[in-house]
């Protein structure tokens, strides 16, 4: 049987690409989902082999799409694929434990590889990925840890997003003031008591796109 793979990425044209690579390589797409939130619902559903994320996603960003998969019961190995190549990004991706980081720019080739890596129970890294946590290791920097839980990321994108308290409390099943509340959990822990702030610091993070 074939390796059931899942596929995330908001533009339609990049699933499309990616599930005819895939398929032209003997593997069977089990899923698209168009968002994080949505790619979290369909692996708890089908029960991948395999996941392919993009970072940046709506409502739920690839990183934080991957900590919530992770929490079912067998979760896929997963694949972060990316135009991001900063140290942070990386280094909280093989925290999180996501086995393939996978840069956009690169040959396709290099998501066969990662695949066929990662489900032979291996990490695969980018030459470009690779060599950016290889030259923080000998730097001997430390990424600083997050300061904010899982739950206060997702509302953090959705505040920069621009979403309502009233959007982000229906989005993720919560009361208005339960999510009033995690805004206000948020700009404490940051420091950050503006909207505008906010954002910025999203976007630094990568949880948007600027």
């Amino acid at each position: 049987m074939p390796l059931q793979i899942l596929v995330a990425d908001d533009h339609q044209i990049v699933r499309q690409g990616i599930k005819a690579l895939l398929e032209r390589h003997g593997f069977q797409v089990a899923g698209e989902a168009a968002n994080g939130r949505e790619a979290v619902r369909l692996a708890q559903a089908h029960s991948p082999d395999v996941a392919i994320l993009d970072l940046s996603m709506p409502q739920l960003n690839g990183l934080d799409a991957a900590r919530a998969i992770f929490q079912s019961h067998s979760p896929p190995a997963i694949i972060l694929l990316t135009m991001h190549v900063e140290e942070h990004q990386i280094v909280a991706a093989l925290r999180a434990g996501i086995r393939g980081y996978v840069i956009k720019t690169q040959a396709s080739q290099d998501l066969i590889n990662a695949i066929r890596e990662v489900v032979a129970g291996g990490i695969y890294l980018s030459p470009g990925a690779y060599g950016v946590v290889v030259d923080a290791y000998l730097a001997g920097r430390n990424a600083p840890s997050d300061p904010l839980t899982l739950r206060e990321r997702e509302v953090l994108q959705l505040v920069a997003e621009g979403h309502t308290t009233k959007e982000i409390a229906a989005i993720l099943n919560l009361s208005v003031k339960t999510a009033e509340s995690y805004r206000s959990q948020i700009m404490e822990k940051l420091q950050i008591h503006d909207i505008a702030g906010l954002v910025r610091y999203a976007i630094r993070c990568g949880l948007i796109q600027p």
